[in-house]
């Protein structure tokens, strides 16, 4: 607004765009701060600094006036016929064709200075850079009357004025280039969003009407104030107006504040993760060791992840971060997924609930408009993103990342706003909010590394001890992320959740083989087959499966397949036992297996 007023003397025409169908903190009286339509505003600025008179136009009412109490009352349908127009108790309906008329006559009007303001002119034309015949000659009047016309002395003090034209536009290029580039009598002001300073003159005034404000002490009161500010980070003020609203219509409390901009942003009246069983949580370490065997550290870390998010405890919320970030890493067929799975298995009773993104699959450069949808004037800009649709559909979720490492640095930039803000913004201008969302990344990053010659060799084996395969795990992280990446902001906002995974030792292998018989003896007897194996043939099989660990509990289910699964399918095929018979594995080869 200053640079508006500061201006006035010297342009003819101003084009207004951003964030202007918001509301706007105004002072209204010495100390009063209230929240206005954003043409009031103008219109109570205009007015202060000299314009007699101030017409609005819009493509649905035509030519109208505002009037305030407070200021001394206009004379609409004078200066509605003054412009050549027909008005009728201060209206006048014109479209184009007679707005271009009435510019030319309202710019070269003598009397006191006059302010219009064209309301909506992103609607004016279809395509800016092809417009129609009306269009054309609507903004060309426009260029033409914007170097023609000259400031006259007005008032007391003889202060050059224009009849000044304001154009309220989404963005910059909805009117035609020719019309604004170059052009030193138009001058583009852009309109922010609010910042904290105007979140925080108008958040005292709207929490007063919340059920608890007139009791609450000045302290608590001031708390409760800052928590909206810091919350409310990147809306609007008309959002605030909205969720104090929310918050008496659903009857929150002034305690509640946090909880009316959850649910005014992510619509979930109930927070999901306030209805998590806590006594499911508190016991599922055995739950946890039962499908990830080995990674005792990793589990914990990750229940206490989950136990942080639940509890909200040391969590900054400013910023609407999400509710735990973590990054596991470590050699392949560890456990990296297998713990997503069971970690959305406790939250949501289903495994399958988690929303999974394979990197690999974004590894090109312009992949990120998977993610959050092609911008518009795009194939599939009406679709919308992979990612940003998800989170719509499911706030509250589990987000699995697979294979970061895999993913273009472009796409790394996304995470980077989603980890620090918690909101991405949709191809189609969207916010949408990651604050109840958990997220994982998985990587195999430092388990190999690069020589100076660019060969790929070993950075950890499964020959040392854990805590230096976490060590140089963690170097090599931070190594790729800092110099390869040229990210290490993204590092920074994982902060100490990295979990390196260790590899598969022998004891843990036979664990997992044994879980895996387990399993294919369980499956059998759901088809009411019972299935043995001798000593020498179950021998034979763990070792064949337990001889190279480096595929991990992967690599263990791999040999399983390859030596039991499938020659054990192509001898049930051909025996076609009955219900109740029991066979039993005397020997298995290379791709054969004898059954008695």
């Amino acid at each position: 607004m200053r640079d508006l007023v500061r201006f006035l003397h010297l342009k003819s025409q101003f084009l207004l765009s951003g964030n202007i169908r918001d509301l706007q903190a105004c002072e209204v009286e010495p100390g009063v701060i209230t929240p206005q339509t954003f043409e009031l505003a103008l219109y109570r600025a205009l007015r202060g600094v000299g314009y007699s008179q101030v017409l609005i136009w819009d493509p649905l009412s035509g030519f109208y006036g505002l009037q305030t109490p407070d200021l001394p009352a206009i004379d609409i349908d004078k200066l509605l016929q003054q412009v050549g127009l027909t008005p009728e108790k201060g209206r006048a309906a014109a479209g184009i064709d007679l707005l271009g008329n009435a510019l030319e006559n309202f710019v070269n009007l003598n009397d006191e200075p006059v302010a219009l303001i064209i309301d909506f002119a992103s609607q004016l034309t279809i395509r800016a850079d092809n417009l129609s015949t009306a269009e054309h000659q609507l903004f060309t009047r426009a260029l033409v009357l914007s170097h023609r016309v000259n400031a006259r002395p007005a008032g007391t003090n003889r202060t050059p004025f224009f009849n000044t034209v304001l154009w309220l536009v989404e963005k910059e290029g909805d009117l035609p280039d020719w019309l604004l580039v170059n052009n030193p009598r138009i001058r583009h002001i852009p309109v922010s969003k609010p910042d904290s300073a105007a979140r925080r003159a108008l958040a005292s005034g709207l929490i007063k009407g919340i059920s608890g404000s007139q009791q609450t002490s000045p302290e608590l009161l001031a708390k409760a104030e800052t928590t909206f500010v810091n919350s409310t980070e990147g809306m609007l003020l008309l959002d605030m107006n909205a969720i104090t609203t929310l918050a008496r219509v659903e009857k929150l409390s002034i305690d509640d504040i946090n909880d009316a901009v959850r649910r005014y942003k992510v619509g979930v009246t109930e927070d999901p993760w306030q209805k998590i069983d806590r006594e499911k949580i508190a016991q599922a370490d055995n739950f946890v060791y039962q499908r990830v065997k080995g990674q005792n550290h990793a589990v914990v870390h990750m229940l206490d992840i989950i136990k942080r998010a639940i509890t909200g405890i040391g969590a900054n919320r400013r910023g609407n971060r999400p509710r735990g970030v973590v990054f596991l890493a470590g050699p392949t067929g560890v456990g990296k997924t297998e713990l997503a799975k069971t970690v959305t298995s406790l939250l949501f009773n289903d495994e399958s609930a988690y929303i999974r993104f394979d990197m690999s699959e974004f590894s090109s450069e312009f992949s990120d408009q998977r993610l959050i949808g092609s911008p518009p004037g795009y194939v599939g800009y009406d679709v919308g993103g992979e990612l940003t649709n998800a989170i719509r559909e499911k706030p509250f979720s589990v987000v699995l990342f697979d294979e970061i490492e895999k993913a273009h640095p472009r796409v790394m930039d996304k995470f980077l706003q989603i980890l620090d803000d918690g909101v991405l913004t949709s191809g189609r201008g969207e916010r949408v909010y990651f604050s109840e969302a958990l997220i994982i990344f998985t990587s195999n990053l430092g388990i190999y590394k690069l020589t100076e010659t660019g060969e790929r060799i070993p950075n950890v084996t499964a020959n040392v001890q854990f805590d230096d395969v976490q060590a140089k795990v963690k170097n090599e992280i931070e190594r790729h992320f800092k110099f390869v990446l040229n990210r290490p902001e993204i590092l920074n906002r994982i902060g100490e959740n990295i979990i390196v995974f260790d590899f598969i030792r022998p004891d843990v292998a036979e664990q997992i083989f044994q879980q895996m018989i387990d399993g294919v003896i369980e499956d059998l007897q759901s088809q009411g087959l019972i299935l043995s194996f001798t000593p020498e043939a179950l021998d034979s099989l763990k070792n064949i499966a337990l001889a190279d660990l480096s595929n991990g509990g992967r690599g263990i289910r791999n040999h399983i397949e390859a030596y039991l699964l499938n020659p054990l399918a192509r001898e049930l095929f051909k025996l076609n036992p009955q219900t109740g018979q029991t066979l039993v594995v005397t020997q298995l080869q290379i791709g054969q297996l004898i059954l008695e």
